[in-house]
Order: structure tokens, then C-alpha cells, then sequence
């Protein structure tokens, strides 16, 4: 791991940075998401040196970010000159989480810290002059398997054909689709009309029908989010994942509810294609429980919902008895950047996210690179990421563009 001698660092600021602009360049996602927002934190040091992060909650709730980021904002003006290093990154968070332990372990409180302490690594890196992954391991790879996640999957077969190719013209060789489909008038997912078993395997065969089995296909049940008779049980998750087990699956993503901790527990232990999830959880605590069951084949930590030192750990557990990683990763630029790090950091990452034809809030930020289907490991110093003044200006912040939801009183706004 990377050491030498630094020179000191104090900070002198902590600040919230909410943004609004296109979701994506994306012709199939803008179809259900046409905007996002994003919180950044910036840690500014004495030096003048600007550490960029971004949290995951600015997607869902961004006006509860800027009341966290200020409650906690005291706590590192008030440290004395300390040296730019990933101890000083893992002790000021420590403190940060110890401030709010009895509200902010997990949730919203934890999501948020994972964006100061993203901007931190970030500032740190930049003032030893090397890039965040080399803070955390000395072997990461050359490059890593990237694939397209496409969101809800369109019909009829056509239109799935098209997109699936958009993302290959792109350079992926993986995609990722939603169960369900895409019903283009309520821009809703909804149940395929021949049930869940019959609805995902035909997606699939048409897929490799058309592809081959070159193409990396993942599956995502969104059933974290999902509610009444839209939700799977148990049972039906299992014959969902019983007659896709022929079809050569990289993974099957929340099949259940993200608390299903039994359920899940099971499905891993009987299904013969990877089953993942995680993505919803914000603590190492809560992903050691699901480790501790053997509940995930494949565990999804975000590094904007978790922070980056939470994604190693959660990875080290995992790697214990064999299984892999593979970051969920649908924050901005910086997030993303964030995970990438992370999942550079880490023997067994066995894919990364990536959000296809991505918008302004990640092209005008992030330093990514991606060849061949594989995306290249970032080696700017810090995480890779800039946030312009033309950028703040081009992007102000809009109240109400936040995630999808289907409950009435709070739908989806575009």
C-alpha cells in the first residue's frame, strides 16, 4: 500500500453542492427518466486543494443532504494539521459516525457520510499524487469487466433487440435488464402477460437467440422497490431462477425484498444461477448479516451509500469463503468514480456498473475510461473527478426531480 512522507492538511471548508440536469443520453432509459439529481460534497484544505464526493441520497431525498453535511461540517474544521493519509481518511470518518450513532448508523445519516468521506479520499489522493485505489491495495488489475445497465426492458422483441444493440455500439459486452416490462404509457414496469417465469425466459432466449452467448446478460427483479401483487415471494423467485438456470446468467440482482434475509438465505443456497443483492444496504453491519447466512451469491455495495471503506470491508468478508462482489453504481460521476476505486481495490470484483450514454452530471465529471467492454483503471491522482464552475451554472438545482417511485402521492417526476 502506498506511503511516504506528506506534508500536512487542515480543512477549511465543507460544502454541499446539489445539482439538476439530463439523466442520461440514453434514448431507452430517458423514455421512464429524463432528469436526476446529485449531491456533491466538496472538503476544501488549506492548500487550496479540492476533494470531490458525491452521496447516493442526493438521487432520492437532495434536500436532506446539505442539514447533514452541516451537522457534521464542525467536526473536521475542528481537527488540527493532520497528514494526508488513508489512516486520517478511516479516523475522521470513524469520529464523524460515532457523532451520529444513534440516528445515523445506517440510512440516511450513513448514505450522506459516504459522500464526505468520498471527497475526502478524494483530497487526499490528490495531495499524495495517486489515485484512491492505490490508498487502499498496491495489485489492482488493469482493467475490469464493465456491463450496461439498461433499466426496464422494452417490448415487443423488437424494440429489446434495439436497445441490447445500442449498448453493444456503445462497447459493452454485458447489459443488464429489469424483469417485467416497460409500459411506455404510465412509463411503469409491469408484470410480463404470461406470468414471471414464462415472461423472463422468453426475454432471454430472444436475447440469445439474436446474440449468442457471448453477450453477458444480468437480470435485475427491482423487487426492492416494488409492492403488492408486483412483488415476488419466495417460491415464485425460485422457479423464476430454476427455468432461467439453462440460460447462462451472469447474475440474477434482487430477486426479493432487500430485507429478505431468509428468503434470500434459501434462494442462494438452491439456485443454480448467482443470486445478488445489497444495493440497498448503507452499513457493513447489515451486509455481515447476509454474509454471516451465505444469503448472497454475489454482494452489491455502493460506495455512495456505504462509502468506500465500507465497500472493502464488505468485499474482504465476502471473499472469505469465495464469493464475489459487483457494485451497484447509478450515483453521478463522482459515485460512480467512488465505486470504481473501490472495485479496483478488491480481488474479487467480478463486474462493474456502468450507466450507458451517460449525461452531463457523469461525462463532465468523472475520468472514466472503457475499451472492449472492459472499463480501465482510473490512475488520476484522487478519484478522477472535477466539477467546473460551467457545470454548477449549466445544472442548477431543481426541487422535485428526485428517483422513481410508483406509490401514489409521489410518482415519478421526469
Amino acid at each position: 500500500m502506498f506511503r511516504r512522507a506528506l506534508a500536512r492538511m487542515r480543512l477549511r471548508d465543507v460544502r454541499t453542492i446539489l445539482l439538476t440536469g439530463p439523466c442520461t443520453d440514453d434514448p431507452w432509459l430517458s423514455v421512464f427518466k429524463r432528469h436526476r439529481t446529485a449531491a456533491f460534497v466538496e472538503v476544501e484544505t488549506d492548500s487550496g486543494v479540492v476533494g470531490l464526493g458525491e452521496t447516493y441520497a442526493g438521487y432520492f431525498f437532495p434536500e436532506s443532504v446539505p442539514l447533514v453535511v452541516d451537522y457534521l461540517k464542525p467536526i473536521l474544521l475542528a481537527v488540527d494539521d493532520v497528514e494526508p493519509t488513508a489512516a486520517t481518511v478511516r479516523a475522521l470518518t470513524a469520529r464523524m459516525r460515532t457523532c451520529f450513532a444513534f440516528w445515523g448508523r445506517v440510512g440516511l445519516g450513513a448514505a450522506v457520510l459516504a459522500g464526505i468521506e468520498g471527497a475526502l479520499w478524494d483530497a487526499v489522493g490528490k495531495l499524495a499524487g495517486v489515485p484512491v485505489h492505490r490508498l487502499l491495495a498496491d495489485d489492482a488489475p488493469d482493467r475490469l469487466p464493465a456491463y450496461a445497465t439498461g433499466g426496464p426492458s422494452p417490448w415487443p422483441r423488437d424494440d429489446l433487440l434495439r436497445k441490447v444493440e445500442f449498448y453493444r455500439s456503445l462497447g459493452f459486452t454485458a447489459v443488464k435488464l429489469a424483469s417485467g416490462y416497460l409500459d411506455a404509457v404510465s412509463r411503469a414496469e409491469v408484470p410480463p402477460p404470461g406470468g414471471p417465469v414464462d415472461g423472463e425466459v422468453d426475454k432471454v432466449t430472444v436475447l440469445r437467440k439474436e446474440f449468442g452467448a457471448d453477450l453477458g446478460i444480468l437480470l435485475d427483479g427491482h423487487m426492492g422497490h416494488r409492492e403488492g401483487t408486483a412483488r415476488w415471494d419466495a417460491e415464485t423467485a425460485q422457479r423464476v431462477l430454476d427455468a432461467l438456470a439453462p440460460h447462462g446468467l451472469e447474475l440474477f440482482e434482487e430477486p426479493l425484498p432487500y430485507d429478505d434475509l431468509a428468503g434470500y438465505a434459501e434462494l442462494t443456497a438452491n439456485s443454480a444461477v448467482p443470486v445478488a443483492g445489497g444495493e440497498q444496504l448503507t452499513s457493513y453491519a447489515e451486509f455481515a448479516t447476509f454474509a454471516d447466512r451465505r444469503a448472497f451469491a454475489v454482494a452489491q455495495p455502493d460506495a455512495s451509500w456505504l462509502g468506500i471503506e465500507g465497500f472493502v470491508r464488505v468485499a474482504e468478508r465476502f471473499s472469505v469463503d469465495g464469493r464475489a462482489v459487483a457494485p451497484h453504481a447509478w450515483s453521478a460521476g463522482a459515485g460512480v468514480m467512488q465505486n470504481l476505486h473501490a472495485a479496483f481495490a478488491c480481488a474479487n470484483t467480478l463486474i462493474v456498473e456502468l450507466p450507458p450514454a451517460a449525461g452531463p452530471l457523469h461525462t463532465e465529471v468523472w475520468s472514466l475510461r472503457l475499451r472492449d467492454g472492459m472499463v480501465l483503471r482510473p490512475d488520476e491522482p484522487g478519484l478522477g473527478v472535477h466539477l467546473t464552475d460551467e457545470t454548477r451554472q449549466r445544472y442548477p438545482f431543481r426541487p422535485g426531480m428526485e428517483e422513481f417511485s410508483s406509490v401514489p402521492g409521489k410518482l415519478m417526476r421526469s
